[in-house]
């Protein structure tokens, strides 16, 4: 039954969110658990009694039975977890097991919060928002980091246990400021689509759904107007103007497709319009953001022209990004507009100035720009490239430009 995976990737994080909001972070596990189990009744009881009519509404209405029955039955929930909630909250548990629309959204943007906390470390941060927020497996994320489930798990574990040790409240605001938090929040986001974006599975060069993810959550706080800042709204635009190329980045086999190369065609005109309308919201902060530079940039390619103009505005603008904020892929991009605008050589000297000796993309780049003037140089480059890449989808792409 396909409905029930579906579910549990879009319904569990939410579950599990306003249970652990009403439990606390110590017991984090606990909500997880409860709302496995929901899941698994499902599994066992949707195939011999069917599917009901509204399939979430069961789920959520399952859930909340299932932890009033631990409210009533439990020896630690009746001597230690009930009071401390009834403390907290000041009224009684039961009617606090809301899930409707409003309450899960606050509850999953106050979650976000929680766990994009800069007392865990980053990656940490992304691993517990997908397990929690997002419904991925230990396996699943295990894959989009190209590690072992054991070092995921021991990641998840250890966050959660400082959570607990540093008293992470989920239903307060930080006290340090919104604005603080909230860049804190957007970064981890920003780290999220990335890791689908540049994905380096073995069997996609993109993970559409860890960017849809993070733009899901990205929209909890653009809908939120604590949290709705010029930041946030610059870095869904920038999500948007890279999403609207997606079926344009891979061909028909799942390989890699140069920006160059790239069937304009193919790209989605709503998540353009959508993308501009979120880089206008962004105008309206005191200060401008990596992710404006960012956004910017991605705006012009989602223009094909390859007009001087275009080049100029992207040159100038990985100039101010990067003496914002330094990257090597900024420095990498900007050599690209380099190119285009003064040509290979002098893009050469700009690109062999970063020795990026361990980055696939750095030889990528130099192979293309010494494919007219050194076809031995640019092939040593490609090959080099090649035995740096990290899946057989990015070998076999870089491969074709050898024998292009």
């Amino acid at each position: 039954m396909d409905l029930i995976p579906h579910l549990f990737r879009t319904e569990s994080g939410k579950i599990t969110t306003v249970l652990c909001r009403l439990f606390g972070m110590e017991y984090m596990e606990l909500a997880e658990d409860i709302t496995s189990d929901t899941f698994l009744t499902a599994m066992e009881t949707w195939p011999y009694q069917g599917v009901p009519p509204n399939p979430t509404a069961w789920l959520y209405t399952v859930a909340k039975n299932k932890a009033i029955n631990h409210f009533t039955r439990d020896k630690i929930f009746r001597e230690k977890i009930l009071p401390t909630i009834h403390a907290n909250k000041n009224s009684e548990v039961e009617f606090n097991i809301d899930f409707t629309g409003d309450h899960i959204k606050d509850s999953q943007l106050r979650m976000l919060f929680a766990v994009c906390n800069p007392v865990i470390p980053s990656e940490s941060q992304i691993a517990l928002a997908l397990r929690i927020l997002c419904g991925f497996g230990i396996d699943e994320i295990a894959n989009a980091f190209l590690t072992n489930r054991e070092l995921i798990y021991k990641r998840i574990f250890r966050a959660k246990e400082k959570l607990r040790e540093e008293n992470i409240i989920i239903d307060e605001w930080p006290v340090s400021g919104i604005s603080e938090r909230t860049t804190s929040v957007l970064h981890t986001l920003y780290l999220l689509f990335n890791e689908g974006y540049y994905s380096e599975s073995d069997e996609q060069i993109i993970r559409e759904d860890l960017c849809f993810e993070a733009m899901r959550l990205l929209h909890l706080l653009i809908d939120n107007e604590k949290t709705n800042t010029a930041e946030a709204n610059a870095l869904m635009a920038l999500m948007c103007f890279h999403t609207s190329r997606f079926a344009a980045r891979k061909d028909a086999a799942g390989n890699m497709v140069l920006y160059a190369d790239q069937d304009e065609s193919l790209w989605n005109q709503e998540l353009i319009a959508k993308g501009v309308f979120y880089f206008q919201q962004s105008s309206g902060g005191d200060r401008l953001s990596p992710f404006h530079f960012e956004a910017a940039i991605a705006c012009w390619h989602t223009n094909k022209t390859d007009s001087r103009e275009k080049w100029e505005s992207i040159l100038d603008l990985y100039n101010r990004l990067l003496k914002m904020k330094y990257s090597p892929v900024a420095a990498l991009n900007r050599s690209y507009a380099i190119f285009k605008l003064r040509g290979a050589e002098q893009a050469i000297m700009e690109t062999e100035k970063l020795k990026l000796d361990t980055n696939q993309y750095y030889f990528l780049l130099l192979g293309e720009l010494y494919r007219d003037i050194d076809r031995d140089t640019s092939i040593h480059h490609f090959k080099k490239a090649i035995s740096l890449a990290k899946t057989d989808a990015e070998k076999k792409s870089i491969q074709r430009r050898v024998e292009s």
